[in-house]
C-alpha cells in the first residue's frame, strides 16, 4: 500500500458524517482508516454501515493522540501515513502534490497541506496555517499565524517550503521513519507531540516540509478548546518537556531558566485576566514537568546516544524572541520576521 489516510475518532461522530464523505470521495489514491479510542458515540455504527470500504482499526480504550496514533499505526503497512484530524475537510487533489513531492527528496520525512480555517476560510487556520517553525526559546508559531494572529490567504505562501515542524491535524509522514524515530512520545498524550516528533526527524538530517499546492480546511478545536485549561496544562508541560529532551547541550540550561520566567508572566497575566484555571494549568504544567524532569532528561541522554544530532544553525529556527519580536515591535506578520 502507498497511502494510508488515517483519521484518529474520539466520539466524533458529527464531524465523521460531516468530512468522511469527502475524504473517502478525494482520496482515490489512498486507503482510507478510522482509528477509534474506544468511542461512546455511535461512530463506529455509523462507518460500518455507511462506510463499508473504510478501514476500521478499533482500539480498546481512550489513549490519547500519541499512544492512539501508535498503536493505530502499528497496524497498518504503507509507505506513507496521512495523520488527519477528523474535523478536516479535504479537497479535491489534497494528496498527489504532497505525495510527489516527498518521492522527490529522501530526505524529506513529513509534510503539510496549506491549513485553512473552515469557519472563516478566507484566513489561515490556527493549528498549522502554511507551516510550523520555532524560536530559540522553543515557542512555536506559523506562516500565516504567529500566536492569536491569523493571516489571510492572499496566495502569499503558495509555494513549497522547508519549515521546522508539520502540523499532527493533517500530517503526511514516511511510515518507515516514524517507526524508526519511535513515533509520538506517549507521554505527551496531547498536544506539540508533532513538534516533538519533527524535532528528532530533524535531528536525523530529515527535512520537514510544506507543500502550498495541497489545501485543506481545519474546524479546530474538536476535542478541547482553547477555553479548556486542561489544554493550557497540555501546551505548557509539552512545550518544556520537548525544549528538555531536544534543545541542544549550549545554552541548555539558561534556556530552560528563561523559559520557566516567561511561562511565570504568562501565568499571571491569566491571573489578572481572572483566568484562575488558566493559572492553575500553568503551575500545574510546571511542577509535572518537575517532577519528570528526570525521566526527561534520561530520554534526551538516550536520543543522544542513539545517533540524533543536536541541531546547531537551523534556517526554519528563529534566532530572536518570537514574544518580543510580535508584542513589542509589532510584526504580527510572518513576512516582517527576520530569521
Amino acid at each position: 500500500m502507498k497511502v494510508a489516510v488515517v483519521i484518529l475518532n474520539w466520539n466524533g461522530l458529527t464531524f465523521l458524517k460531516k468530512f468522511l464523505p469527502d475524504v473517502i470521495k478525494y482520496s482515490p489514491e489512498a486507503t482510507v482508516y478510522v482509528a477509534d479510542n474506544n468511542s461512546f458515540d455511535e461512530s463506529l455504527q455509523y462507518v460500518e454501515k455507511n462506510h463499508p470500504e473504510v478501514e476500521i482499526i478499533q482500539l480498546p480504550k481512550n489513549e490519547g493522540f500519541c499512544k492512539g496514533y501508535n498503536s493505530a499505526l502499528s497496524q497498518i503497512e504503507a509507505e506513507y501515513y496521512v495523520l488527519l484530524n477528523s474535523d478536516v475537510q479535504v479537497t479535491a487533489g489534497w494528496i498527489s502534490p504532497i505525495i510527489s513531492l516527498m518521492d522527490s527528496d529522501p530526505l524529506i520525512a513529513a509534510c503539510q497541506p496549506k491549513i485553512k480555517s473552515y469557519l472563516e476560510p478566507e484566513y489561515f487556520e490556527y493549528a498549522g496555517a502554511a507551516g510550523g517553525f520555532i524560536d530559540y526559546l522553543g515557542y512555536p508559531f506559523c506562516r500565516g499565524r504567529i500566536f492569536e494572529k491569523l493571516e489571510k490567504d492572499k496566495g502569499q505562501y503558495n509555494d513549497s517550503k522547508e519549515i521546522f515542524w508539520a502540523t499532527g491535524a493533517c500530517m503526511f509522514i514516511k511510515a518507515e521513519l516514524f517507526h524508526k524515530t519511535g513515533g509520538f512520545d506517549d507521554d505527551f498524550f496531547a498536544h506539540m507531540e508533532e513538534i516533538d516528533l519533527c524535532w528528532r526527524l530533524k535531528r536525523l538530517g530529515y527535512k520537514i516540509m510544506y507543500c502550498g499546492k495541497a489545501e485543506v480546511f481545519h474546524v479546530g478545536g474538536g476535542t478541547l478548546s482553547a477555553t479548556n485549561p486542561q489544554k493550557t496544562y497540555l501546551n505548557f508541560r509539552n512545550n518544556l518537556a520537548l525544549l528538555i529532551k531536544n534543545h541542544s547541550d549550549k545554552h541548555f540550561f539558561r534556556t530552560i531558566f528563561i523559559r520557566m520566567l516567561l511561562d511565570g508572566v504568562a501565568a499571571f497575566k491569566l491571573l489578572f485576566s481572572d483566568s484562575y484555571r488558566h493559572f492553575n494549568a500553568v503551575i500545574k504544567a510546571h511542577f509535572s514537568v518537575y517532577g519528570q524532569y528526570k525521566k526527561l532528561y534520561i530520554k534526551r541522554v538516550r536520543l543522544k546516544k542513539a545517533g540524533y544530532q543536536y541541531l546547531s544553525e537551523d534556517a526554519t529556527v528563529l534566532k530572536k524572541s518570537i514574544i518580543m519580536q510580535f508584542f513589542l515591535f509589532r510584526k504580527n506578520k510572518f513576512g516582517k520576521l527576520k530569521f
